[in-house]
């Protein structure tokens, strides 16, 4: 259309009230939090950018398809249904469905990684890796040479380094390389989007050596709306066509539908191979239920299924990009730099940029991140060394992460455009007073983490938590509490 104004392609049928805070309100919430953004009270925060996983809304159609379920255990329509929808979309013959796309990756790799296994990825999220790591093998990121720029204004950021892939697989030997994946989009890596160029490349690789390829395609619909906007020869072609493309690469993937399947719930595990298949089925009973429910009730596999339809429509996918970038463009204009180009699903806004007087060991990302909820109630997420950040095992600072990024992940059909012109607006105070932000320092876990945050209390570790035990802080940053160190 001939307008400026990209609108919300739907009608708002039902509301749910969000409360406002003072900000005496939010300082005390944040210091009974051990400042840690996850621990707080939903009801504490205004605009919630903490994840897009499982935060979105449902169509009608989800909820009409929700009183259809059928809550069977073995052989349910709903299965039947879901099944369909699965096989449409990716044409693998296999389907196990799982309760949540992590579920889906311990499944995966507990049948084909150990200890002397290598798994390359362009960059694994911090579930998937830590996915691979409990098995004992190594989680190797290979992302493209145009990633490592976080302003430069590349098309498919989101890319493999085949030269890397390569070169990995030579010197590690194809025998310890049980499958090569691809995360679609990339997300650790800021969003952004893998080309179908890319995809092919790999599969050639893949193929000389004998190696599996799987894709990690939570994001599978935004990916394919990129690669129609941007790459040539799928300017004429639909999302649907070049998604069902990119599964065709592949031989197998794993999804958490609480992001592009349009659900607060449900995973998927899809295979080529009948005899993975089969041992991750047996794998998947021990762990989340009957193949044909897989941790889901029936109403759950019927909405992921009608989702399956909605999410690549592309006057959907159209708003959902647009709304990213008009919040990059927001912070930006008002100095905060952010991974360039925008992503689908979220603004990376770069920590590291707007903060250089603190230093990678005092969690600069974690001092944005706390500083856009006490400024306006709005709740992102920590992706920097708080998450990626290695404990020094002499009790040293902790080995930084290559990037220091906030993550503002958009729920999808949950906010207007409103709303995200008060989060620009938001992020231009903190921005306008970034000088005076202060870092912080690791000081333990949280106690009672994930159950009730107002009875959580901190529990000091001597040396700043630096001599704390090495395996799970990067993967639990969900409980590690912080404090300023001013």
């Amino acid at each position: 259309m001939p307008y400026r104004t990209t609108i919300e392609p739907f009608r708002i049928k039902s509301v749910e009230p969000i409360r406002f805070t003072t900000a005496a309100e939010r300082e005390r919430a944040l210091a009974e939090a051990g400042y840690n953004l996850f621990t707080l009270a939903a009801d504490d925060v205004l605009i919630d950018l903490l994840t897009d996983s499982g935060t979105g809304a449902m169509s009608t159609e989800q909820w009409a398809a929700l009183m259809r379920g059928d809550e069977s255990y073995a052989g349910a329509r709903s299965f039947a249904r879901f099944e369909r929808a699965v096989h449409d979309l990716t044409g693998m013959p296999y389907v196990i469905p799982t309760h949540q796309g992590r579920a889906a990756e311990s499944i995966l790799f507990r049948q084909v990684a150990g200890a002397d296994s290598i798994v390359p990825n362009n960059t694994h999220f911090d579930t998937t890796r830590a996915n691979v790591e409990q098995t004992g093998a190594v989680a190797v990121d290979l992302a493209c040479e145009a990633a490592r720029d976080l302003r430069s204004e590349v098309d498919f950021k989101g890319d493999l380094d085949i030269v890397g892939l390569r070169a990995t697989i030579d010197e590690v030997g194809a025998d310890r390389v049980p499958l090569v994946m691809i995360t679609i989009t990339n997300n650790s890596g800021g969003g952004q989007p893998v080309s179908m160029a890319n995809l092919r490349a790999a599969r050639e690789v893949c193929d000389e050596y004998g190696i599996p390829l799987f894709l990690d395609a939570c994001r599978f619909a935004e990916n394919a709306w990129f690669v129609t906007q941007r790459e040539p020869g799928y300017a004429e072609h639909e999302p649907r066509e070049v998604a069902r493309e990119a599964f065709a690469l592949a031989d197998g993937c794993t999804i958490s539908f609480k992001k592009d399947g349009f659900a607060n719930i449900g995973g998927l595990l899809a295979l080529r191979d009948p005899e993975l298949a089969e041992r991750c089925r047996t794998q998947l009973i021990l762990t989340e239920g009957f193949p044909t429910y897989g941790g889901l009730a029936g109403r759950d596999l019927d909405a992921i299924a009608q989702g399956l339809q909605e999410v690549t429509d592309p006057d959907y996918l159209r708003y959902r990009v647009r709304t990213a970038a008009y919040l990059a463009e927001i912070a930006e204009a008002a100095g905060a730099p952010t991974v360039r180009p925008p992503g689908g699903h979220a603004v990376y806004l770069d920590a590291a940029g707007l903060l250089p007087h603190i230093p990678p060991h005092e969690l600069p990302a974690q001092s944005l991140a706390l500083e856009l909820y006490r400024e306006g109630g709005v709740r992102g997420v920590e992706i920097g060394t708080l998450m990626f950040g290695r404990p020094d095992p002499h009790g040293g600072p902790d080995t930084a992460a290559p990037y220091e990024l906030v993550r503002l992940a958009l729920p999808r059909r949950v906010y207007t455009q409103s709303h995200v012109d008060y989060v620009g607006e938001v992020i231009a105070m903190v921005a306008g007073r970034a000088g005076e932000l202060g870092g912080y320092r690791i000081v333990g876990s949280l106690a009672g983490c994930g159950t009730s945050p107002r009875a959580s209390r901190r529990s000091p570790v001597e040396g700043a938590g630096h001599d704390r035990p090495a395996p799970s802080r990067r993967r639990a940053r969900e409980c590690v509490a912080v404090e300023p160190r001013w």
